[in-house]
């Protein structure tokens, strides 16, 4: 099971608001005999918004929230008065959130900035009172138009976290343990696999105030871009990283086969991912002597950036941040 706290993934019914009628009426004061049209238009119906909003981080609020209602315009009145516009459903979510049409996964927009607002489901435009149909040949028109019907339609919205640093690595690779030592996160840490069910992001502290944030991404099996294992619900929060950072344990049978697997599972998901800049680091590498680390170094792939850590003896993880941080701006 994920964590009830960390939901990335909802679907919901948005209805927008119907617009007001427009007012058929007639001006009467006195001494007015003859007063002409002054029937008001309608007002909008209330749009369904999406706003970003940087203090969130998940759509659980959003979880139980099967159908999401604006408000209808209110009808023209007399005195050329337009009715009130409906009242607009803002809908705050993190930054990262991407909406989708529900029968064609069609992207309508995607959240990127805090405040960022897009109208999700626009309201119906309000009707035209019958003073507007009014003209020098028609001087009393009778009629009004009814409003514009609101809009419903099933909504999805996914959330791809925004982070510098995507770890990508199999279960039990060590990427908790990493994102622990290098960033305050405390994400939970077993020794077994799966055990990071949700994706943790951490800031990553580093010279003269600067920083980075990194996320832990949870583990990749092989055949995951097919939907085997956790499948593909995780790795598109991948697709947001600027860069990757590979971890291979130092106990893995083979360093550079693994590293392939997971460079596959990526190109099968998404052939864009192998755009991303990328980095191997060697994790639990207190375990080899210099020969093992040498031996090793000769069979790691010679165009890819490379560092050899240990999480539990902080071997190489200042190294490990410059290189990042020379990574992310070169």
């Amino acid at each position: 099971m994920s964590s009830p706290n960390f939901i990335d993934h909802v679907k919901f019914c948005s209805r927008s608001g119907s617009g007001g009628a427009g007012f058929v009426h007639f001006h009467r004061e006195k001494f007015v005999p003859k007063g002409g049209p002054d029937g008001g238009d309608g007002g909008r119906g209330g749009h369904i918004i999406l706003r970003g909003n940087k203090q969130l981080w998940t759509l659980l609020h959003l979880k139980y929230r099967k159908h999401i209602i604006a408000e209808s315009g209110k009808p023209g009145e007399a005195q050329n008065c337009t009715g009130a516009d409906g009242k607009d459903e803002i809908i705050e979510v993190p930054i990262g959130t991407v909406a989708k049409h529900a029968d064609s996964e069609e992207v309508i927009a995607e959240i990127t900035d805090d405040g960022q607002e897009i109208i999700l489901t626009p309201g119906g435009r309000g009707g035209k009172g019958n003073l507007f149909f009014a003209t020098s040949t028609r001087q009393a028109p009778n009629y009004a138009q009814p409003g514009e019907p609101g809009k419903e339609e099933w909504i999805i919205l996914e959330l791809k976290l925004l982070a510098d640093v995507g770890l990508v690595g199999f279960p039990n690779a060590g990427k908790s343990t990493l994102l622990s030592v290098v960033s305050a996160a405390k994400p939970k840490i077993a020794d077994y696999p799966f055990t990071t069910l949700t994706p943790n992001l951490g800031v990553v502290a580093y010279r003269d105030d600067k920083s980075f944030v990194m996320a832990d991404i949870p583990g990749i099996i092989e055949g995951a871009s097919e939907g085997k294992g956790l499948g593909i619900r995780f790795l598109r929060h991948i697709e947001r990283n600027s860069l990757l950072l590979f971890l291979v344990p130092a106990d893995s049978k083979d360093i550079t086969r693994e590293y392939e697997i997971l460079l596959n599972e990526l190109h099968q998901y998404n052939p864009e991912l192998l755009d991303k800049k990328r980095i191997l680091a060697v994790s639990k590498s207190d375990m080899l002597d210099s020969e093992l680390t040498e031996a090793i170094s000769k069979e790691l792939p010679k165009d890819l950036p490379t560092i050899f850590i240990s999480s539990v003896t902080q071997k190489g993880i200042t190294e490990l941040k410059d290189l990042i941080w020379r990574q992310l701006h070169s």
